[in-house]
């Protein structure tokens, strides 16, 4: 049974300053998919993600979340709804502990319950561990598994993932990957994707959409996937 689209960008336009990076985007994911969004450097991935969240604001065109276009909602707002963002470069609170790091993600919720820290600590033993430190002074991979379960424990419908391999060791990579495949197998979450990691994409995405001077440029498919030419080609700075 074909599901039903999640979120679709119309026409999106965005930018900064007046000077515009998205050129009119179009894109649709349906409920329980995981999908991509690679290209270049420079050609608007981190724009669209922050358009998608409310950080940047669409001048032209349409967002629709779950049926209902949320294109003039604040960032919180949509947040509410149920769209989780991890941002470009973690973002964590490094001055707060990890602890405090994941209750600030259960303010949506009024609190974090018991069963949803013991979850999100469940895909992240790391956490646990480092529960009373503070966040600036964990390793990359670990601040990024902390910026995931800060987003994870409010329980979204959509997570929305920019560059979540940056900077982070290798094996971090693998595990982020399959802890992300195995929580859309488990509960259905949908979760779109910007990265250049081309294993990383193919471990997670079931398809993909490139991106080229603001505009989607190509479609590719699960088996499209596996063509590691075309890929770095698509992904080539």
């Amino acid at each position: 049974m074909r599901k039903e689209v999640m979120l679709a960008t119309l026409g999106l336009r965005a930018g900064y300053g007046g000077k515009p990076v998205l050129q009119g985007l179009d894109l649709e994911v349906r409920e329980g998919e995981i999908v991509a969004v690679i290209g270049r450097n420079g050609v608007g991935k981190s724009t669209l993600m922050k358009s998608l969240i409310g950080l940047i604001p669409a001048t032209e065109g349409s967002i629709v979340y779950k049926g209902a276009a949320v294109e003039r909602l604040a960032a919180h707002r949509r947040a509410r709804l149920g769209v989780g963002y991890v941002p470009q470069g973690r973002d964590v609170f490094p001055r707060l502990t990890v602890g405090e790091n994941i209750a600030v993600g259960g303010m949506r919720a009024g609190g974090v319950s018991v069963a949803d820290r013991e979850r999100v600590l469940g895909y992240f033993p790391i956490l646990r561990e480092r529960w009373n430190q503070r966040a600036g002074t964990m390793s990359g991979g670990q601040q990024q598994q902390l910026a995931i379960g800060r987003v994870l424990v409010a329980n979204p419908s959509l997570i929305l993932l920019d560059e979540p391999s940056e900077g982070i060791q290798p094996n971090i990579v693998q595990d982020i990957a399959r802890i992300m495949v195995d929580l859309n197998r488990a509960t259905g979450t949908t979760i779109v994707l910007v990265e250049q990691n081309i294993d990383m994409i193919r471990a997670m995405a079931q398809r993909c959409y490139v991106l080229d001077k603001g505009r989607i440029v190509a479609q590719l498919d699960r088996a499209a996937l596996a063509d590691g030419e075309a890929m770095r080609r698509h992904l080539a700075v």
